[in-house]
């Protein structure tokens, strides 16, 4: 099959066009024929080396870890789903091919109500987004305070957030803020002057969620009143000194919330833009722009037929 490969770490230009095995659907898998995958910054810093500490891969190595596709073969133990089925989530091996698996805990099915590129684009970001979510407690009534909320998981927390009956407050480049209005967050800007920036906007923050870094973590816990209602994506350097959690998903994964967007995004509550689409073979493209852009929404290499 074709497949976008590296074999050395390095830039986007270490990414290339080349034939891997066809995976093989082993007990609680499918195969998928890849029409869409996503590039998450967690492909690029895989890529580049940067996590190589913490990410073991072998190499060469196939990137990506979201993809939406048809299914044309099941392993057993797969219950309810059937060849031909249009379904988009996590993969097992890397998206960026012709075929990808999926565990069948981590997927959902794609309603025609989402792009093929759409669906694609979610994975990742919904799963982290619920997550902090629900390690935060959101309730209905609260103020949670989104640092990074036009970033796919920021923006996946916040409208998972608006969905429980919180109200948000979303840090975010001036470009983004009449998106985020549009949506029912209240923006604002990221950086220096935060809190007092927030105060403006509300007379308390009972949640917090820190998904862009940019050192607002001292603001964060200064704004909630303690350290214990804040949470991390984002590992920072002092994210161990100032007592912050951070979440990696090695408490559990919560797939449960493919569904729960695509059920939003049919009731007009939920979306993730794509910033733009890249034909498999302009990979290297893909993972530049998405490496070194600032725009709104994902960015998705699309296989087509």
């Amino acid at each position: 099959m074709k497949a976008l490969l590296f074999d050395r770490y390095g830039t986007p230009d270490v990414l290339y066009l080349g034939a891997a095995p066809r995976p093989q659907a082993g007990p609680g898998q499918v195969r998928i024929r890849v029409r869409a995958a996503s590039v998450n910054p967690v492909d690029w810093k895989i890529r580049s080396g940067a996590s190589a500490g913490y990410h073991r891969i072998a190499l060469p190595h196939i990137p990506g870890l979201d993809a939406a596709g048809v299914v044309d073969d099941m392993g057993p133990d797969v219950p309810g789903l059937h060849l031909g089925d249009e379904v988009f989530g996590s993969t097992l091996t890397g998206a960026s091919a012709e075929y990808a698996l999926l565990d069948a805990a981590a997927l959902a099915y794609r309603p025609a109500s989402l792009s093929w590129a759409e669906a694609a684009a979610l994975p990742s970001a919904v799963e982290t987004g619920l997550r902090a979510v629900d390690l935060l407690g959101v309730a209905a009534g609260d103020t949670v305070l989104v640092n990074g909320a036009a970033g796919a998981v920021g923006l996946s927390a916040a409208q998972f957030a608006l969905a429980r009956g919180a109200s948000v407050i979303g840090t975010a480049s001036d470009d983004n803020h009449a998106f985020l209005a549009g949506l029912g967050v209240t923006p604002t800007n990221y950086g220096t002057g935060l809190t007092a920036r927030v105060r403006e906007r509300t007379s308390r923050v009972d949640r917090a969620l820190n998904a862009a870094g940019q050192g607002a973590l001292p603001d964060l816990i200064d704004l909630t009143g303690a350290v214990d209602r804040v949470v991390t994506v984002v590992s920072e350097p002092d994210v161990a000194e100032l007592g912050v959690r951070l979440t990696t998903g090695a408490e559990r994964r919560y797939w449960e919330a493919l569904q729960l967007a695509v059920d939003l995004h049919e009731k007009g509550q939920f979306m993730l833009p794509v910033q733009h689409t890249f034909p498999l073979a302009e990979g290297a493209e893909a993972h530049r722009r998405s490496e070194h852009g600032h725009g709104l929404g994902k960015i998705v290499l699309e296989l087509g037929g």
